[in-house]
């Protein structure tokens, strides 16, 4: 009998390392896996889709509130379709090429959303707990940054010299311009947490 019961704790025993180790080796590999304490791809791909959204939302305050000033919903997109277009695309009322003009200013946000979102997990080493004021800020100087880079830097140029025109920085003005970038900003601020990096963690059950 004091044999059986000696069997049957060394027997535990072997069981107890057994589960040791296959906790060892499942935290070894999903440490492996997830890249060191930064993970680039996933953040890229989460600031991708976040930026969906931050566009998404901007497109929304425009078609809202261009009504209210007088011009058709779509105006904002009328105005940077000149930029593909030309000066004919002022003409456009409603149909497929705004439909395009749609899904390329989306596709425009979900590139500088990427980007918003690699800084903002960078500047909070990935953290949930990232303060919201702290991400306002940085995205508020991103914003305006986006706006006098993309406006004066290079549309105030390359669109009158590939088009004869230069609609878009004298058609929109400057408050909807720097508006239009600071909400996709600030959107992009807001959304932070859903692109936050939480690693799987194996609970491990009592023995």
């Amino acid at each position: 009998m004091n044999d059986l019961e000696t069997k049957k704790a060394k027997l535990a025993e072997l069981k107890a390392q057994v589960a040791q180790l296959e906790s060892e080796i499942a935290a070894a590999s999903a440490e492996r896996w997830r890249g060191g304490s930064y993970y680039t791809a996933y953040y890229a791909t989460a600031g991708f889709f976040l930026g969906m959204i931050g566009a998404a939302a901007s497109l929304l305050v425009n078609i809202i509130g261009a009504p209210l000033a007088g011009h058709p919903p779509l105006k904002l997109i009328q105005v940077y379709l000149t930029f593909p277009l030309g000066e004919k695309a002022l003409q456009l009322e409603s149909g497929l090429a705004l439909t395009i003009g749609c899904c390329l200013y989306i596709a425009t946000g979900m590139l500088f959303g990427m980007i918003i979102h690699l800084i903002l997990t960078r500047q909070g080493h990935g953290r949930l707990d990232y303060p919201l004021k702290d991400r306002l800020i940085t995205t508020t100087v991103i914003g305006v940054l986006l706006w006098l880079v993309n406006y004066y830097g290079i549309l105030s140029w390359l669109q009158p010299l590939l088009f004869d025109g230069n609609w878009i920085v004298r058609q929109i003005p400057w408050w909807v311009a720097v508006g239009t970038h600071l909400v996709f900003a600030w959107t992009m601020a807001l959304v932070y947490p859903l692109g936050v990096y939480r690693p799987y963690r194996t609970q491990r059950e009592p023995s």
